[in-house]
């Protein structure tokens, strides 16, 4: 595996968590994002932080992929901590930079927005880390069964959501064929100025979005070929079963954000 390519791909090692059914799995990150969303104190991040490192390890997959799953974020991240810094008037003034004064809760405040989003790119990796795009398309579609009831398609739905993670790996992939090649024609993106690089990645987008409605349309004709009819009666070859383990899955995570709102 390209350890480069992170986004997407599922990690196979034979965990329990990888046995889980999709469905608990996809309600257990959604249960994580309340959780995350209710944590206003440091030993509620804390418990966080301990619960998703203890999570993430049962896997048995290294630490180091959901690392590199948030590492693309970094900048971001960085982004959203200077603003809370400067936008922040709140608390006893912590440091003085010129005409701009930093208060102990901007510092506070972007400090939990930078752990928050960390862990919510980083542990949400492992529902793709853990499951398979196929599974994770029948799991969605079973969660959102009911909207049939309201005229809706869920099958359109996760085709579309499956389909795009499929193309995240395949599109990096072209990217870095197409850097190699015009490194090989002497245009090294990294002994370029920084100037230079962004004029050079402006450029990389044209083939890089050319190459991905190619590639659609081949999957289009591909789907054509095989007679692919949207939302028409199909069998299962898995079929998906609840047991105890997704049980006990969710209410870890019914634990877990009640103990962050009581923290």
């Amino acid at each position: 595996m390209n350890e480069r390519l992170l986004l997407g791909r599922s990690i196979e090692t034979g965990s329990w968590i990888h046995k889980l059914d999709p469905r608990s799995k996809l309600i257990g990150m959604l249960l994580y994002v309340a959780a995350i969303l209710l944590s206003r104190s440091w030993p509620a991040m804390a418990l966080l932080a301990l619960f998703s490192v203890t999570v993430a390890a049962s896997t048995r997959i290294p630490l180091k992929y959901y690392l590199k799953a948030a590492k693309p974020l970094r900048y971001l991240m960085l982004f959203i901590f200077i603003v809370q810094l400067l936008s922040v008037k709140e608390g006893a003034v912590w440091l003085t930079l010129g005409s701009y004064f930093l208060h102990e809760e901007g510092l506070r405040l972007g400090a939990f927005a930078v752990i928050r989003t960390f862990l919510l790119v980083a542990f949400t990796a492992l529902l793709t880390f853990t499951t398979t795009p196929a599974r994770l398309n029948q799991g969605m579609e079973g969660i959102l069964s009911p909207l049939r009831f309201t005229g809706l398609s869920p099958g359109r739905f996760t085709l579309m959501v499956s389909l795009a993670l499929r193309f995240i790996p395949t599109i990096l992939d072209e990217a870095q064929i197409i850097l190699k090649a015009q490194a090989s024609r002497g245009a090294d993106l990294s002994e370029l100025p920084l100037k230079e690089k962004g004029r050079m990645l402006v450029t990389l987008l044209v083939p890089v979005i050319a190459g991905a409605f190619r590639r659609a349309q081949d999957l289009v004709y591909s789907m054509e070929a095989r007679g692919f009819q949207m939302d028409a009666p199909r069998s299962r070859y898995h079929r998906l079963r609840w047991g105890w383990a997704d049980t006990f899955f969710i209410a870890m995570f019914i634990l877990l954000g009640v103990a962050a709102a009581i923290l």
